[in-house]
C-alpha cells in the first residue's frame, strides 16, 4: 500500500501502526497528491490511503487522477473532514472507502483489507 498525507508525523504513525499487521505492507509514501499519482504509477499498489487536505493537488483530485492512471489501485480516504459533502466528493472521485481520522484503527484496517480484497479479485 501507498500512504499519502502531507504531515510526515502522520505518515510515520500510520507506517508504524501498519507494520504490526502481517498482511499489510507499505511500499511507499507521498506528501502531496501529484507525488501520490506519480508513485502509484510506478509502484502500482493494491491500496492507497489518501488524506484529503494537502497542498497542490488535494486528495479528492488525486484520487480521481490516480483511479484514471492506475485503475487497479483502490483508494481509501483517511481524513479529518468527516462530513457528507466530502464523503460524496470522495465517492464521485472513485474512492473505495472513507475513514475519518477520529475513528478507531480497526475501521481503517477493515477498509484497507476490504479494498485490497476487491483489487485482488478484480485482477483474477
Amino acid at each position: 500500500m501507498l500512504l499519502v498525507d502531507d504531515q510526515p508525523a502522520t505518515r510515520r504513525g500510520l507506517r508504524l501502526r501498519l507494520a504490526i499487521e502481517s498482511d499489510i505492507t507499505v511500499v511507499g509514501e507521498a506528501g502531496d497528491g501529484q507525488s501520490a499519482v506519480d508513485l502509484a504509477g510506478t509502484l502500482t499498489p493494491d491500496v492507497v490511503v489518501m488524506d484529503v487536505t494537502m497542498p497542490g493537488m488535494d486528495g479528492i483530485a488525486a484520487t480521481r487522477a490516480l483511479r484514471a492512471a492506475v485503475p487497479s489501485s483502490a483508494v481509501v480516504i483517511l481524513t479529518l473532514h468527516d462530513d457528507a459533502a466530502t464523503r460524496h466528493r470522495a465517492s464521485l472521485a472513485g474512492a473505495a472507502a472513507f475513514v475519518a481520522k477520529h475513528q478507531p484503527p480497526s475501521e481503517l484496517l477493515a477498509a484497507i483489507r476490504a479494498a485490497a480484497a476487491t483489487t485482488v479479485t478484480s485482477r483474477l
